[in-house]
């Protein structure tokens, strides 16, 4: 799938036009699941939905221009229809927010192979990660989210996006696309705080420079892209996990230290208060190629959705809200 980074801007409405493709899936997927989760999932909840389709929209990370998006269930995968002619590369980034661009046929086979990991998979049957709109707004995000609740965080970064993104129209519903980089590389007053409003500024830089995007990160092995994240301004391991599994969509990928995913682990596996970080990355393995799936999946039926906070702010499990 073809992925090209360049710089565009430019704030506009549009509407919806007769632009479409489908994306047919590997293996198990469930549309219906994935719509669920993005109902309870913070970043995502302020969405309208109608409960048949999931509407956003979002710039776009080859060009950084505005797009609307609507999918809705097709036989064996999705139907896309996109504000603006849909190429390669968006339709490589909307395959990569529903996860739609690995090959799932594989994955049931972990499950056999780990009798715990399959009881979560037949609790959520085809359940894949629903992504950020790019690695770029994860980032955004796990900075937004720091030293806060994710309700606060998810009306600041909506007013961001009100004062500094586009107005994209999906079916007769207005969205804000959540701004490009280059509109926050020198803006001010974002309803952060300074050193907050200062890390942003600086992401926007790696995302412009190319460091902080799909076809990077995911051009790297795991390990790699999660050091390379570490060394952003704002971004410590649990905002780097964030941003690698759920920004760019890197399918087997593994934290190496996440308080709250570790104690969902050691309960379903039983594993003792002590066990170090190694037991958990050893548990891990035996779910190569997909052990970013595996993860989300535990978090999700523990937490009934995916409590992002928790890869900003170590702690331990917390009641569902």
């Amino acid at each position: 799938m073809e992925r090209t980074g360049s710089v565009g801007g430019g704030f506009y409405s549009t509407v919806m036009t007769p632009h479409g493709f489908t994306i047919t899936a590997d293996g198990p997927f469930d549309f219906a699941g994935c719509l669920r989760f993005a109902e309870d999932w913070p970043v995502t909840s302020a969405l309208p939905s109608d409960g048949r389709a999931l509407r956003f929209a979002y710039c776009a990370e080859h060009d950084w221009k505005p797009i609307g998006v609507r999918v809705t269930a097709a036989p064996g995968g999705v139907e896309v229809a996109t504000t603006r002619p849909a190429g390669p590369s968006i339709r490589g980034e909307v395959a990569r927010i529903l996860s739609l661009d690995v090959d799932g046929t594989g994955f049931a086979k972990t499950g056999e192979a780990d009798p715990v990991l399959g009881d979560v998979q037949r609790r959520r049957p085809g359940l894949r990660p629903l992504c950020f709109w790019s690695p770029w707004e994860a980032a955004c995000w796990a900075v937004i989210v720091q030293r806060s609740s994710m309700l606060v965080a998810s009306r600041v970064k909506q007013r961001i996006a009100a004062r500094f993104g586009a107005e994209v129209v999906v079916d007769g519903q207005p969205f804000q696309a959540f701004p490009p980089p280059v509109s926050l590389l020198e803006a001010g007053g974002l309803g952060l705080p300074a050193q907050k409003e200062e890390w942003v500024r600086g992401l926007a830089r790696a995302a412009l420079d190319g460091v902080l995007t799909t076809e990077h990160l995911r051009s790297l092995a795991p390990e790699e892209a999660l050091a390379e994240l570490r060394a952003l301004p704002g971004v410590g391991p649990f905002s780097a996990g964030l941003i690698l599994i759920r920004g760019a969509g890197a399918p087997d990928a593994f934290p190496g230290d996440e308080p709250r995913l570790f104690a969902i682990l050691r309960e379903a596996y039983g594993l003792p208060e002590d066990a170090p970080p190694a037991a958990y990355r050893e548990l891990a393995a035996a779910w190569r190629p997909y052990r970013s799936w595996a993860s989300f999946l535990f978090r999700a039926t523990a937490y009934g959705t995916l409590d992002d906070q928790a890869l900003t702010r170590p702690g331990p499990p917390a009641a569902r809200r």
